[in-house]
């Protein structure tokens, strides 16, 4: 489970990160992440959208990502802000494969953000 604290919870944190941060697309979903100048802790959020399925299929892939980013959040830069988006794919998906992509998703956009890549 993600703690309430490192929880994205307002659609403006989400609305900056989609914005201004950094993507890494995978074959499942996409990771943006953002570190704002006045950061605070690490903090994820999720998006999961109609396309990916009826709402059983919504919650469980949710559940799925929540479960799988709770022990990465201490991987990220401190104050880092990340979204993972899935995408219709992630319904069929096992928890592994959705795990492989979160981790990929995850390196590209540390990597990019390490490089000097765009930053707002």
């Amino acid at each position: 489970m993600l703690p309430a604290a490192s929880r994205l919870t307002h659609r403006d944190e989400f609305v900056t990160v989609l914005r201004r941060g950094l993507r890494s697309g995978r074959s499942r979903l996409v990771v943006h992440m953002h570190i704002p100048a006045d950061a605070g802790g690490r903090r994820a959020g999720l998006v999961v959208s109609k396309a990916v399925g009826g709402s059983v299929v919504r919650h469980r892939v949710s559940r799925r990502l929540r479960h799988l980013i709770a022990p990465r959040l201490g991987t990220l830069p401190d104050g880092a802000m990340v979204v993972v988006r899935a995408l219709p794919s992630a319904a069929d998906a096992t928890s592994a494969e959705l795990g492989d992509d979160l981790d990929s998703g995850l390196t590209g956009v540390v990597r990019k953000h390490a490089g000097g890549a765009r930053r707002g």
